[in-house]
C-alpha cells in the first residue's frame, strides 16, 4: 500500500498549523517525522487517520483519496498506535488484541474463530501469547505497547502510524518497541509512519538496513526530508532547535551505525 500526501494545509480558529506538507510512504519503509512540540506533527497524523479534515491538499491511498472513505474502510488500510496507554477498562490481553478486528467484524459483533487466530498469530510474533489472559492494565508500559502493535498488526492494514511509541518507556523497553516495529515493517512489507522525538530511532532503522527516510518538521512545514544521514545532521539540529550536536560514526561487522549527541545550547544564555 502506498500513501501518497499533497499539498496539505489545516488551521485551528486561531492557529494556521499545517502548511503545504508533501510526502509518500511505500510498502515496506519506515518514515520518521522528527521535530519540537508544537511543530504540528499530531496534527499531520490526526489528518492522516481521518480525525481531523485538512482546509487543502489531498491524501491518498493507492491513488484514492482517503476523504471519499468511510471510517470502516480506512480503518482497513490504516493501523494506529498511540503513545497514550488509554488503559482505563480491564480488559484480558486478548480482547485488546481483538479490538482491531472490530473493523471487519462489526462494532456490535462477536469476533469468530478466524478473528481469534488472527489476534493470537499476532500477539505470538510479538512474544506476547503468553500474556493473552492477562488483564491490560497490569501490565507494564513496554509490554503495553507490545499489545497495541499486536492489536495494529491483527487489523491486518497496510499502513501502520506510531505516535511517540516509546514515550515513558525505559531503556530497554524502548529498544524492544523498536526492534518489532522494525521486525513487523520488514515481515509483513507495510508503511510504517513514526512520529518520534529521537533522531536515533531513525540511525537505528537505517543502519539495519531498512528502508528509512525521515523529515524534519518545524513550524507546519517540512524543512528536509530524505535519509537519516542526510537529515539528521548537526546542522539541521542546530536551526531547528537551537542545539549544538555531535554525530558520532561506528562501523562494526559490516554495519555503520550512526547516533547524534546533544552537547549544549547554540546560544548559550537560552537555558540556565
Amino acid at each position: 500500500m502506498r500513501l501518497k500526501i499533497e499539498n496539505l494545509h489545516f488551521a485551528y480558529p486561531s492557529n494556521r498549523v499545517l502548511k503545504g506538507v508533501d510526502f509518500s510512504v511505500n510498502p515496506g519503509e519506515i518514515f520518521c517525522i522528527f521535530g519540537p512540540n508544537g511543530s504540528g506533527k499530531t496534527t499531520l497524523l490526526d489528518c492522516i487517520l481521518g480525525l481531523l479534515t485538512p482546509d487543502g491538499g489531498t491524501i491518498a491511498i493507492d491513488g484514492e483519496n482517503t476523504a471519499n472513505m468511510p471510517p470502516a474502510r480506512l480503518a482497513k488500510k490504516i493501523a494506529y498506535v498511540s503513545q497514550k496507554s488509554g488503559r482505563t477498562f480491564p480488559y484480558t490481553v486478548l480482547e485488546m488484541v481483538l479490538m482491531g478486528r472490530t473493523a471487519y467484524a462489526g462494532m456490535f459483533a462477536s469476533p469468530g474463530k478466524a478473528d481469534v487466530e488472527i489476534a493470537e498469530s499476532a500477539l505470538d510474533r510479538l512474544g506476547m501469547l503468553s500474556f493473552r489472559n492477562r488483564i491490560f492494565t497490569r501490565l507494564s508500559g513496554g509490554e503495553a505497547q507490545l499489545v497495541k502493535i499486536a492489536r495494529a498488526i491483527a487489523q491486518d492494514t497496510g499502513l501502520i502510524i506510531f505516535d511517540e511509541p516509546t514515550s515513558h518507556l525505559d531503556f530497554r523497553h524502548e529498544l524492544n518497541v523498536i526492534k518489532y516495529i522494525m521486525k513487523t515493517a520488514r515481515e509483513k512489507n507495510i508503511a510504517v509512519i513514526m512520529a518520534t522525538h529521537a533522531p536515533n530511532h531513525a540511525f537505528f532503522f537505517e543502519s539495519h538496513g531498512l528502508p528509512t527516510r525521515v523529515a524534519l518538521m518545524d513550524n507546519g512545514v517540512f524543512e528536509a526530508s530524505g535519509t537519516p544521514s542526510e537529515v539528521l545532521t548537526p546542522e539541521n539540529m542546530a536551526k531547528v532547535f537551537g542545539v549544538v550536536a555531535r554525530q558520532f560514526v561506528n562501523s562494526e561487522n559490516d554495519m555503520m551505525h550512526q547516533f547524534l549527541m546533544p552537547v549544549d545550547f547554540c546560544d548559550p544564555k537560552a537555558e540556565p
